[in-house]
Order: C-alpha cells, then sequence, then structure tokens
C-alpha cells in the first residue's frame, strides 16, 4: 500500500455542528452531491480564483496536471457523469490541468461512507479490490486526484496505490472541493484553504489537517 499523499481542499463541511457556518457547509454539501454543472463550475472558479492568490493553494493545481476523477461508489450507468467528473472538467476549463483520464474505474459497488455506520465503512482495502485501472500506453508525470469530499481519506488513499501501479514514476497528489470536520463541534467559515497528507497507518488512512 502507498504510503501516503498529499492533498488540497478549499471548502470545509461539518457534519453535526449548529452554527449558521456550518449549516452553511451542510447545504454546499447537499448542493455539490446534486452534480449541477452550473454549481460545480462556479466553485471551480473560486478555486482558481484561491490558487492564483497568497493562499494555501497557491501552486497546487497546475496547467500540467492530469486530473483523475474519483468514481462514485458504484459502476456508472451509461453516460452518466460523476459529481467528481464534473468537477475535474470545471477546473480543466478553469486552466487547472492539461486533460481529463477516465481510466480510473469501480468494478463493483461498495457502501457508502455518509450512509454507513461508522463501523461498517468500506475499508482502504474495500476501495483498493473495486478500483481497476485501463492498460495505459502513455505515462503522466503529474496527476492530482480529483474528488468532491474526502473524509478520513480512504478513498483517495486507495485510488493513488491503483494509478501508482499503472503510472509508478508519476507525482501523485489529491484535491477534493470540501473536507468533513467530523471532530470538531462547529466551524467558523467555510472558505478554509489548505494542503495536508493523508497517510496509511496502522492498517487504515489518517487525514491532517
Amino acid at each position: 500500500m502507498i504510503r501516503g499523499i498529499i492533498f488540497a481542499s478549499c471548502y470545509v463541511y461539518s457534519p453535526t455542528g449548529s452554527g449558521a457556518a456550518s449549516e452553511r457547509s451542510r447545504l454546499l454539501r447537499a448542493l455539490l452531491k446534486a452534480s449541477d454543472a452550473h454549481f460545480i463550475f462556479k466553485y471551480a472558479v473560486r478555486v482558481r480564483q484561491q490558487v492564483a492568490d497568497n493562499s494555501a493553494l497557491a501552486g497546487f493545481l497546475c496547467p500540467n496536471n492530469v486530473l483523475i476523477p474519483i468514481p462514485g461508489s458504484a459502476p456508472p450507468v451509461a453516460g452518466a457523469v460523476s459529481v467528481a467528473e464534473h468537477l475535474a472538467l470545471a477546473l480543466l476549463e478553469e486552466g487547472l490541468g492539461l486533460s481529463i483520464w477516465r481510466g480510473l474505474h469501480r468494478i463493483y459497488a461498495v457502501r457508502k461512507s455518509a450512509t454507513a455506520a461508522p463501523g461498517s465503512r468500506p475499508t482502504v482495502g474495500n476501495h483498493y479490490d473495486s478500483f481497476a485501472i485501463e492498460p495505459v500506453t502513455e505515462l503522466p508525470q503529474q496527476v492530482v486526484l480529483i474528488d468532491d469530499v474526502v473524509t478520513k481519506g480512504r478513498t483517495l488513499l486507495a485510488a493513488a496505490a491503483r494509478v501508482q501501479e499503472a503510472f509508478p514514476s508519476a507525482e501523485i497528489r489529491a484535491f477534493a472541493l470540501l473536507r468533513t470536520m467530523g471532530f470538531v463541534q462547529e466551524v467558523e467559515q467555510l472558505l478554509d484553504p489548505c494542503i495536508g497528507e493523508i497517510r496509511w497507518r496502522a492498517g487504515d488512512a489518517y487525514r491532517t489537517p
């Protein structure tokens, strides 16, 4: 298993906070999960502004990155576009990537973490086994995995392990628009860009911050 990856996120999400910012974060997540392309594009513009400004995201998403959207929890219905792919397309349109590679797939469904009890959420190994990579002839040098929400980081870590097998010399990083703040009672603001790390430790994924 890959030891760890660097990740970035732009906004925070509080599942249980009671304040106004926490309530807005839950609305933001709900709108994101609805996969509205216009809404997602609006937030991709804000991500580009954060990358361009002197923020924590400055320089993280670059025009020469190959963007790999993380598949949903189940194999896709023909013609469907996942939230992560909508986000990757919007980021690409904003000049924050070179191209999109859709060669990472789910070959069977895993339980959705959002609806699973804490003890029954998919492990890194469950995600890893459910992913497959299409055969490739060209190896990108800089890869950014794109997801809508990161919680512990199990999905991203498992995806990174699969991608590393296909692209052993590539630099692999990850970006999620939202990061879950499950152990924080309250968040003060939604916009909170950060760069952190997801590491493989003691058989599980650990995200900081």
